[in-house]
């Protein structure tokens, strides 16, 4: 990786140390140090860093003494380290993330007042303890596309693992676009057209890549084989069984209508019945002492 800084810029250790560790990253990009953005020098950004897919704005952070632990990064109030305020070389008043954000706005609007369409810009808070201290954050979202990463010279793989995938988007940054964003940004000490496309910055933006004619066909939907012999002889078969069924069932019906078309109607027979008259009332007359009565 390309690393260019101002010239008579006076580093921290935290960003010598910075640089160490890019240096030592084969991945193509180019990192710009210490200088300033806005009018006239409005804000001094710690490092940008361009790759073919997208742009990372650094905000170094480096300690004064060796703390190891667990980094707490609280939305209101002082990081702390093991329960320990974080004991930072470079004291900033406020949130260290909103200072961040105001350098990843400072970039872009710098970027788009040349006329140069940035896309989006990812932000990060990178932390440089001392060599052989460990020292992990509890989280490592600061807030959407700001992340916070620790690395030194020693250990450096969660710094390099982030500058590979901080963005998935296409390689739409050439050794072109770059040049003209870091004339954009007012970099004294910029690269070169030739260093860049050196370090693997593409002359012409890559189009989009053409599906193979193997993934094509892995793609396509596939056409219906045709029938086999015996698959038709079979279809044949069952479409003959099944008229021959229903010629069945047409003779059953045509047969039971003629029969009842020619069987004689009988004659309709009524019965009557008559209901027997009550027999006349007799008066029947009793004696005394007489049974029956």
């Amino acid at each position: 990786m390309l690393v260019k800084i101002k010239p008579g810029a006076d580093l921290s250790g935290a960003e010598r140390e910075f640089v160490e560790c890019l240096r030592s990253f084969p991945t193509t990009g180019v990192a710009l140090l210490d200088f300033e953005v806005g009018d006239h020098g409005a804000r001094q950004v710690d490092a940008v860093i361009l790759t073919p897919r997208g742009i990372t704005v650094a905000d170094i952070k480096g300690f004064r003494r060796r703390q190891s632990g667990i980094l707490n990064i609280p939305a209101d109030g002082p990081w702390t380290i093991s329960a320990e305020p974080a004991d930072l070389d470079e004291e900033n008043s406020g949130n260290p993330v909103d200072h961040l954000e105001h350098s990843v706005h400072a970039v872009k609007t710098s970027l788009e007042q040349a006329l140069i369409d940035p896309g989006h810009i990812c932000g990060a808070v990178a932390l440089v303890p001392f060599r052989g201290v460990a020292v992990r954050p509890a989280r490592t979202n600061l807030r959407p596309g700001m992340d916070i990463v620790v690395a030194n010279a020693r250990d450096a793989t969660e710094l390099r693992i982030y500058l590979e995938g901080f963005s998935a988007g296409p390689r739409s940054w050439t050794a072109d676009r770059v040049f003209g964003a870091c004339d954009a940004l007012g970099v004294a000490e910029k690269p070169s057209r030739a260093e860049l496309l050196a370090d693997g910055f593409d002359a012409v933006q890559p189009e989009a890549p053409m599906p193979s004619a193997r993934e094509v066909r892995q793609h396509a939907i596939p056409a219906p084989l045709p029938p086999s012999r015996r698959q038709t002889t079979a279809g044949w078969v069952v479409f003959a069984v099944a008229l021959l069924g229903m010629v069945v069932v047409l003779i059953g019906i045509a047969n039971s209508l003629a029969h009842d078309s020619a069987r004689p109607a009988e004659p309709e027979t009524t019965t009557t019945s008559v209901t027997p008259s009550p027999p006349p009332y007799r008066p029947i007359e009793c004696w005394p002492f007489q049974t029956n009565c």
